[in-house]
């Protein structure tokens, strides 16, 4: 899903777009492959046991409404947020977008920033994600980016966007602003 162009400022362009690491959906992927397994081998088992005479076959259902239950809160919610998550990076400002039925949202004006710093954990190492930290100079505070894929390269392109948008300013340039050259 690309971020809409008619939410940008006049002369303001999209320079890179992203998700976060595609490492958030490991939990989620390894609770549904046990919840499939585990949940079936014991909504099925539970036919066949007793306690006494007393058949605990009415059982399958708290189970199978458990097994929903769990399925929807620790798989389809962390897919959904996921999937509904972006971070955006334009010429102008940093935005960050995340909900599908209700939505929230936090921008931060690339001249308000004062330092982009990241933080990569051991996993994030081998699995190239860290946390991204932007440090502004307004009265919101600063901005945490979880789960940003080659955060390093990342926080290098948020300096370049940083000094552009201090030269476009500069200059008073009324055209498209300037985006850094891709590698």
């Amino acid at each position: 899903m690309s971020y809409p162009t008619r939410l940008l400022a006049p002369g303001e362009r999209i320079a890179f777009e992203l998700k976060p690491h595609w490492r958030a959906l490991i939990g989620p992927v390894f609770v549904l492959i046990i919840e499939v397994f585990v949940g079936t081998w014991l909504y099925f088992s539970v036919a066949n046991w007793s306690i006494g005479s007393w058949s605990l076959a009415w059982l399958q259902w708290p189970i199978l409404i458990i097994l929903i239950g769990v399925a929807i809160w620790r798989v389809a919610l962390p897919f959904a947020r996921w999937i509904t998550t972006q971070y955006v990076f334009t010429s102008r400002r940093i935005i960050v977008r995340r909900g599908l039925v209700t939505k929230q949202g936090r921008d931060m004006p690339l001249n308000k920033v004062n330092n982009v710093s990241f933080t990569v954990s051991v996993l994030g190492r081998i699995l190239n994600y860290g946390a991204l930290e932007v440090e502004s100079a307004s009265d919101d505070g600063d901005l945490y980016i979880d789960d940003v894929p080659d955060v390093e390269e990342i926080q290098r392109q948020v300096y370049e966007l940083h000094e552009l948008d201090d030269s476009r300013r500069r200059t008073g340039n009324d055209g498209d602003d300037p985006l850094p050259p891709t590698n």
